[in-house]
């Protein structure tokens, strides 16, 4: 037998963690010397600690962990559980990693507030270009619901230009539509020189060119274009324009080598206001 606390170093929990368990009859000691109080476990008991901490990491209440213990789980069943509660936690891990980066590109854009790019955005016409494109619809235009949805489109859409024997001729160009509500069509496209045809499982449309743009180069991920968007908005506003309709994501050299040296050009259409 064991005393508490070589039990507890055992089983990497704390002796008043055993001590609680106890009281609440979760884990008894195995014995109890009577005049002394001291309580002693055996090895065996091992076997249902690991139980017991592991159903209490899925977030289960102790009550729900002594239901499930009394019904004594296989060890399938429990590998089962832990599996899937470990998917979630990779999850949640994921989605705080993202958020992270959301109010780190905020915490960006409020320092920059007030500085405006001077040379750093040209006025220009955008010629028309012809792009495969796949579609689907965000949540919302923020960060977080554009991301998860059009990540996803570029790898499928080049799997299916690849199938088609399409070649890219050119640079990656997202573009964005207003849809019912907060909704918005996200629509992922690559420059092709193709023709239309149904025989294709994605779109082969033409993007109308645009007049004039302000445009501006945006350095590194898409995590933190927050701050180059306010900044071209601010200058299309102190020079007296005003933008029309969304903004067009050209992607000069993205998603290849060092995140910090990710090029997109965005290009608003502006119109005198």
């Amino acid at each position: 037998m064991f005393t508490i606390g070589d039990f507890a170093h055992l089983g990497r929990v704390s002796v008043r963690m055993l001590r609680h368990y106890d009281a609440v009859g979760l884990l008894l000691p195995a014995h109890v010397d009577p005049s002394s109080g001291y309580r002693f476990y055996t090895a065996a008991q091992l076997q249902r600690l690991n139980r017991l901490v592991a159903l209490k990491d899925l977030g289960l209440t102790l009550d729900q962990v002594r239901v499930v213990l009394d019904e004594k789980l296989s060890v399938e069943q429990l590998h089962g559980m832990l599996s899937l509660r470990r998917a979630e936690l990779r999850q949640q891990i994921l989605a705080d990693e993202s958020r992270l980066r959301r109010v780190e590109a905020r915490l960006r854009a409020i320092e920059r507030e007030g500085a405006m790019p001077a040379d750093d955005v040209v006025v220009k016409p955008v010629p028309s270009a012809r792009v495969a494109r796949l579609t689907a619809l965000a949540a919302s235009y923020g960060p977080e619901d554009i991301g998860p949805v059009i990540q996803p489109l570029y790898p499928q859409l080049m799997k299916r230009l690849e199938r088609a024997g399409v070649p890219i001729t050119g640079y990656g160009i997202a573009t964005y539509a207003p849809a019912e509500g907060d909704q918005v069509l996200v629509e992922a496209g690559v420059t092709v020189s193709v023709e239309p045809s149904d025989a294709y499982d994605f779109e082969v449309v033409d993007l109308p060119a645009l007049d004039q743009a302000a445009t501006i180069v945006h350095r590194g991920p898409m995590d933190d274009v927050d701050a180059t968007y306010q900044s071209v908005a601010a200058w299309i506003e102190a020079h007296g324009y005003r933008q029309n309709g969304f903004a067009r994501e050209v992607y000069l050299n993205y998603g290849d080598g060092d995140p910090a040296d990710w090029v997109t050009e965005l290009q608003l259409e502006i119109t005198r206001a």
